[in-house]
């Protein structure tokens, strides 16, 4: 499934991973259509690939919390590793809410609203640009 489309314009580039087809095809196609370059993996293994075969810069991971064979907080933990400005979101549906994420990462309860989602995103990316999509 991995894409990587060439980055038009310094658009930001986010890589999204979940291994719910419907969910990263979903999240993916939203942050498209709000002008994000958007790779995409459906496990965390897949996501190092991308990330390692990904010679551009990469400013967020948005990943799945708990995924087979690897969580959200183990690839965002590789991952940034590699990547020392990689900012990392986690996204969730435990029922216990928002978890608490060292590293200054950041969490998404899901289900979230789109505007919820693109304007967490803007700001993680391009903090100096106020969001549109302000809930």
């Amino acid at each position: 499934m991995g894409q990587t489309p060439e980055p038009e314009n310094n658009r930001k580039t986010i890589l999204v991973v979940d291994d719910d087809p419907s969910i990263l095809r979903c999240v993916s196609e939203i942050l498209a259509d709000n002008n994000f370059n958007v790779l995409t993996a459906s496990s965390g293994a897949e996501a190092l690939r991308q990330s390692r075969d990904y010679k551009r810069g990469i400013d967020l991971l948005l990943s799945d919390f708990q995924m087979p064979g690897m969580s959200g907080i183990e690839l965002g933990t590789q991952m940034t590793r590699e990547r020392k400005q990689l900012k990392v979101l986690l996204m969730s549906g435990f029922p216990e809410g928002m978890l608490v994420l060292n590293e200054g990462w950041h969490f998404l309860a899901k289900p979230f609203i789109v505007s919820q989602l693109r304007a967490l995103v803007t700001g993680l990316v391009s903090p100096d640009r106020p969001s549109k999509f302000s809930a």
